[in-house]
């Protein structure tokens, strides 16, 4: 018998897409499975906290699925911070530019469907620990989120471009009269592991609040 799966993509289609110019958004709470970590995302120690946080996701889809409720696992996001007492006055244009790579921390993101619960992820991190033996699944986490007022753009391109796009995105800022909340928040409409730099689709949005 057919099963419909939840897609979270078209259920929240305003949370996964964005348009080529600033624009203000309300994000909705939701629930992920999430990692975290430091360091260069061009290195290994990045990929593999990549593959332990889907290695959980899908362990969690299954047993969804095996329940009647299967999923589509979403597309990957991520939040980055650095420490802001080292490298203060920073503004988030500049920060992809004067901040070392091995100093941002980050926090990587799958976005899960209500009838995900912290104890299905956590019989999940078991399950991927005991048949795939990835240890840094022990990292993997249930996190909770509720960005609410956010301005977002759609950069294209690489992700060395950001900068150029983050100054766009801090002008419009400014000119509303917010100011940046929270850290600054990532979703790759394309997989980076597979698509050419020229063609990547980013969101790049910040929480924001009046100033």
């Amino acid at each position: 018998m057919y099963m419909e799966k939840t897609d979270l993509a078209k259920l929240y289609r305003s949370y996964y897409s964005a348009k080529p110019q600033p624009q203000r958004i309300t994000v909705h709470k939701a629930a992920y499975v999430a990692i975290q970590g430091q360091g260069d995302p061009s290195q290994q120690e990045f990929a593999a906290r990549v593959e332990a946080l889907y290695s959980v996701a899908y362990a969690v889809k299954f047993m969804c699925k095996w329940d009647g409720n299967d999923f589509v696992v979403p597309k990957l996001e991520g939040q980055w911070w650095f420490d802001t007492t080292a490298f203060p006055g920073i503004s988030a244009a500049e920060a992809p530019v004067k901040i070392p790579r091995e100093k941002w921390q980050y926090r990587l993101l799958l976005q899960m469907p209500d009838m995900v619960c912290e104890e299905l992820v956590q019989e999940a991190i078991k399950q991927v620990l005991a048949k795939k033996r990835l240890q840094l699944a022990a990292g993997v986490h249930f996190f909770e989120m509720e960005e609410q007022a956010c301005v977002q753009m759609l950069h294209a391109g690489p992700f060395d471009r950001e900068p150029e796009t983050l100054a766009v995105l801090q002008q419009f800022i400014t000119a509303q009269g917010l100011q940046q909340q929270g850290c600054h928040h990532e979703i790759y409409l394309s997989d980076f592991r597979k698509t050419p730099p020229e063609k990547l689709r980013t969101i790049l949005r910040e929480p924001v609040k009046e100033a």
